[in-house]
């Protein structure tokens, strides 16, 4: 990232790394240990969506346009639930983590 975060948004990076990895892992590599990094790319972007966003469509949309425009895949009805479902996952890692006691 290049920058100092606070606790909570270093929380929430790490988070979002995580999740991007193991979870939404849209060319199923969460197993191979040299593809670790493989999302590390959208990583900033999704991170900030998440921050900034109310509306987990937001970041539904960009994962669904890294999935077509990086990745070549098409979008359909099951990658748009999925999308949509990864987005809400990371914003209620966003909610629980700004419910803890870390330091802003």
């Amino acid at each position: 990232m290049g920058q100092k975060l606070p606790p909570k948004q270093m929380a929430l990076y790490r988070r979002v790394d995580e999740v991007l990895t193991y979870v939404w892992d849209p060319i199923g590599v969460r197993e191979v240990p040299q593809a670790r990094d493989e999302y590390q790319d959208y990583l900033p972007q999704v991170f900030k969506r998440v921050i900034e966003a109310s509306d987990p469509a937001t970041i539904a949309e960009y994962l669904l346009s890294v999935e077509s425009e990086r990745m070549g895949f098409t979008p359909n009805e099951k990658s748009r639930k999925e999308a949509l479902r990864i987005a809400r996952l990371l914003i209620e890692h966003w909610d629980w983590i700004n419910e803890t006691h870390l330091d802003s």
